[in-house]
């Protein structure tokens, strides 16, 4: 009886490790572990330290941004108050700003090993967890998520390498757990590029604080809202929604998706908006799959991965130069992609094997690739073909 019981008790541990959920928080966070890993960080700071390209070149853009700027002065407010497209724009572009300055500073510290550069990033983080109340105005919630996308980054890589003191680091947290967290832990009914933003940040800030309730709920949420935004043939006729947003018929679904009804593999919901859009989305589900990597549940073998393939090879033929067929967006484009391909191809070309031929042609075309001032920095730098 007993050994029966043992058994029936083992099996259902296996069975409960093996239905796991792939992007479920892992039982210890990896740290740095932010899109960036320690492994990631070394392979760049070799590479750079022995002038190997495209590295060199990347670090060197990153050197000469002003983001890099030992000079710079923090820019905090008590409320950030955005509205649409940032108008009105009352500390939304110095948020933004000074969080990706703390990032730059962050990776030019690990490199360099110059402690100005940790320090400043010290600076810029701790002026912000001393001032930031609340974010306000209709893009209060983009705002938070782009922001705070790349505050934990930066964190990450002071807090788990810088060897200094970082005595308000405790003070930090609790801005991005009060501040930051509740503002984008529900998630969105906007346009994808919105929730998946959010939903980076929230992935992020939840590794940073070891909360695996809300990493939890930001990878269902995040799980939930990739499936949305990309379409791939199996999804059958229509592309899946999410239940919240209620579309539940063609009509509105081909609506959502800016007046587009034929539907093929790599198409997003944002497609037919501009390009600009839709690098926001696709930037956020790589970098949330990168995340999920280093933590140890890698999201790339999931569907994930494979609607961020198709999202790529897609846009990136366009974005080459191809020729726009007359169903798709009524034959007409509005391009602009920006620098937001160098994780996803890494991790599905370098380390999968996919064949990437028109990613890796725009990978290439546009390196070293920079910021898009908003969320995404320096990734030929901490991505390219790195095989950590």
């Amino acid at each position: 009886m007993r050994r029966t019981a043992l058994l029936t008790a083992a099996a259902a541990l296996v069975a409960g490790v093996l239905a796991w959920p792939a992007d479920a928080a892992p039982t210890t966070f990896v740290h740095p572990g932010v899109t960036v890993s320690k492994g990631q960080l070394d392979f760049t700071r070799s590479k750079v330290n022995a002038g190997a390209q495209p590295w060199k070149g990347a670090f060197d853009r990153m050197m000469a941004s002003k983001y890099a700027d030992l000079n710079r002065t923090p820019k905090p407010r008590a409320v950030v108050e955005c509205g649409s497209y940032s108008n009105p724009n009352y500390g939304c572009t110095d948020e933004r700003e000074d969080a990706i300055a703390a990032y730059t500073q962050a990776l030019a510290w690990y490199i360099t090993r110059d402690e100005r550069h940790a320090k400043k990033a010290i600076e810029l983080m701790d002026a912000w967890s001393a001032t930031l109340r609340d974010h306000t105005n209709s893009n209060a919630p983009l705002q938070t998520g782009w922001a705070g996308s790349s505050w934990p980054k930066a964190a990450e890589i002071i807090k788990h390498t810088y060897t200094g003191n970082w005595a308000n680091s405790g003070r930090f947290a609790t801005m991005l757990r009060n501040v930051y967290l509740p503002e984008i832990i529900n998630g969105s009914n906007s346009n994808g590029n919105w929730e998946l933003s959010m939903m980076e940040a929230a992935v992020g800030i939840s590794v940073f604080l070891e909360d695996k309730a809300s990493y939890d709920k930001a990878m269902g949420k995040f799980r939930t809202r990739t499936a949305a935004y990309v379409y791939l043939s199996s999804d059958g006729d229509l592309p899946k929604t999410v239940p919240s947003q209620n579309l539940n018929t063609r009509e509105k679904i081909v609506n959502y998706w800016q007046g587009q009804s034929t539907f093929v593999a790599g198409l997003t919901q944002e497609t037919c908006r501009d390009f600009t859009h839709t690098g926001y989305g696709i930037s956020a589900i790589s970098h949330v799959a990168e995340t999920s990597r280093i933590q140890g549940q890698d999201l790339y073998g999931t569907d994930v991965g494979e609607r961020l393939r198709h999202a790529l090879g897609f846009q990136a033929k366009y974005e080459l130069g191809e020729g726009v067929p007359s169903w798709l967006c009524r034959g007409s484009l509005k391009l602009g992609l920006g620098p937001v391909t160098e994780v996803g191809h890494n991790a599905l070309a370098n380390r999968l094997g996919h064949a990437m031929t028109n990613t890796e042609t725009l990978n290439t075309r546009n390196r070293p690739s920079g910021s898009n001032n908003l969320f995404v920095a320096w990734e030929t730098l901490t991505h390219a073909d790195n095989p950590s």
